[in-house]
């Protein structure tokens, strides 16, 4: 009865709480969770080190310590604000060499070259990528639990042209080299573990093998399924043979469409048949060190939202079709005109972007089901939306500024970690509000967004289990991950235009 009275009392301060800041007439806002309805488990949340950090890497230890824990860091602030927005995974560029070639490489843009650990003798110089290396320690440090490599070219002494990029929207690396450029990632991954303390759990050897990668903006090599399933036996045997136990991940697919249609480039696309369904011609699912991961990127197919929400059923229904196998989400910044709802061009520091940026992150998350969701380069030197952190475009020093995206995403990245499994949770706003929810042994956490410019009353019903709610965190126009302690009251008020994460303890 005592459990009754507090419930009601505390029910009561909360309504007066609402009438006094000129919500009394506003319809509160129920969102229904079912603990016993549960979804995929997340694997990881994540961001790029290409291209900047190379040279951030080196920027003096004031910035780069504070760049990397807003990057890394699940520290707290003395008034409890999160330190960063703990990232659970970092993905390294291992470099085609183009630096070494410089301007003959090609890539007019030094910023978007990169290094390569192989020399002109055949050797290895493990003091190159010293930025990039300095980055991983950084992560490591501060707790990251997983990281991944990636190539977007293999060294350019083994590609056709000498170059890093494709001639003609052909593939830059022959069957004669598969061989070669395996032993490379063989050798080249225990080499930098063994040099700074990390292990990689995941090596992704393609990257958007269906674009031409012909005009030298930056490394890429496109490939077709065929030649893709090549590479990765190659790749599985030089493995087993050098006893690497890092995963293997593909294909990285330019748009989430090549993963269950032919679309416009039948040899490139229809990828989850392809490389996951047995009797293909092309099937690698069982091989070796092969990932039951299949990956895309979720670039121009996130508006309008409708057509997001399709296209993200018709790939979750997909994947769901082969047993074992699941969806990450390896890519993203937001690029294109997006039907108009906004602008990848010009850096946007602020909540508009960031609120663009969470609905990517809940769709992709609740309907397309993904098990990781991954951003581009954590660090742009560049005037688009493809930062979290922006910087001077300056090698040697300048300034730093954290973007809301840094910090919406960091709702997510901060507090679903690894091991979360996503259970049901709907709300009765029609839309208005985007609401998912995960528990982790005993953490309970809900993520809502709301994009409207209105603060909303809700309050949340959950089933299969008691939570005492702990805090919740917002961000928006002048919050960062804004803590405030709940003291389990189950109704709040979320803040207008914000990303608001909601913590417990499952009882």
């Amino acid at each position: 009865m005592l459990h009754i009275k507090r419930r009601k009392y505390l029910f009561t301060l909360i309504t007066l709480f609402f009438a006094s800041n000129g919500f009394s007439q506003q319809k509160v806002t129920t969102i229904n969770v079912d603990l016993n309805k549960t979804y995929q488990s997340i694997d990881n949340f994540g961001a790029s080190d290409a291209w900047s950090v190379q040279f951030v890497g080196t920027w003096p230890d004031s910035k780069r310590n504070a760049i990397a824990d807003l990057l890394f860091s699940s520290d707290t602030l003395k008034d409890g604000t999160p330190k960063g927005i703990g990232l659970s995974l970092w993905r390294f560029n291992l470099g085609g060499g183009s630096t070494q070639q410089g301007d003959q490489s090609g890539i007019k843009d030094e910023w978007r070259r990169a290094e390569s650990f192989i020399t002109s003798q055949g050797g290895f110089d493990w003091s190159r990528q010293a930025g990039q290396q300095w980055f991983l320690r950084a992560a490591k440090l501060r707790g990251v639990p997983q990281f991944l490599c990636f190539a977007n070219s293999a060294p350019f002494q083994f590609t056709k042209n000498g170059k890093t990029f494709a001639n003609h929207g052909n593939t830059n690396l022959s069957p004669q080299k598969y061989a070669a450029f395996a032993n490379y990632l063989a050798k080249v991954i225990p080499g930098v573990e063994h040099r700074n303390g990390v292990k990689f759990q995941y090596v992704s050897p393609v990257n958007e093998p269906q674009w031409d990668w012909s005009d030298g903006g930056q490394e890429g090599c496109p490939f077709k399924n065929e030649e893709i399933a090549g590479l990765i036996h190659e790749i599985s045997k030089s493995f087993v043979q050098q006893k690497v136990s890092t995963q293997i991940i593909i294909p990285e697919a330019g748009s989430i469409e090549y993963l269950y249609k032919d679309s416009d480039k039948p040899d490139k696309g229809s990828q989850i048949n392809n490389f996951f369904k047995a009797g293909s011609a092309n099937y690698v699912g069982r091989l070796p060190g092969v990932s039951s991961v299949i990956d895309a990127h979720s670039y121009f197919t996130t508006s309008p939202q409708t057509k997001a929400v399709q296209m993200r059923e018709a790939l979750a229904d997909h994947v769901a079709s082969v047993k074992g196998l699941k969806y990450w989400m390896s890519e993203y910044c937001i690029l294109g005109d997006n039907e108009g709802e906004i602008n990848g061009n010009k850096r946007d520091l602020g909540i508009e972007a960031a609120l663009y940026l969470a609905r990517v992150i809940h769709t992709d998350l609740t309907v397309a089901n993904a098990a990781a969701w991954q951003w581009w380069t954590a660090i742009s030197a560049y005037n688009y939306k493809d930062g979290l952190i922006y910087i001077d475009k300056d090698k040697a020093d300048g300034d730093f500024y954290a973007s809301k995206m840094l910090w919406a995403l960091g709702n997510y990245s901060r507090f679903v970690r690894p091991g979360a499994l996503r259970v049901e949770a709907k709300s009765d706003s029609s839309g208005q509000i985007l609401i998912s929810a995960y528990k982790r042994g005993k953490i309970f956490t809900a993520v809502v967004v709301n994009p409207n410019n209105a603060a909303v009353p809700v309050s949340l019903n959950i089933n299969g289990g008691e939570v005492k709610l702990l805090k919740s965190y917002t961000t928006s126009s002048d919050k960062a991950l804004s803590p405030v302690v709940l003291h389990n009251q189950h109704q709040l008020l979320v803040d207008s235009r914000s990303i608001t994460t909601i913590t417990g303890e499952l009882r």
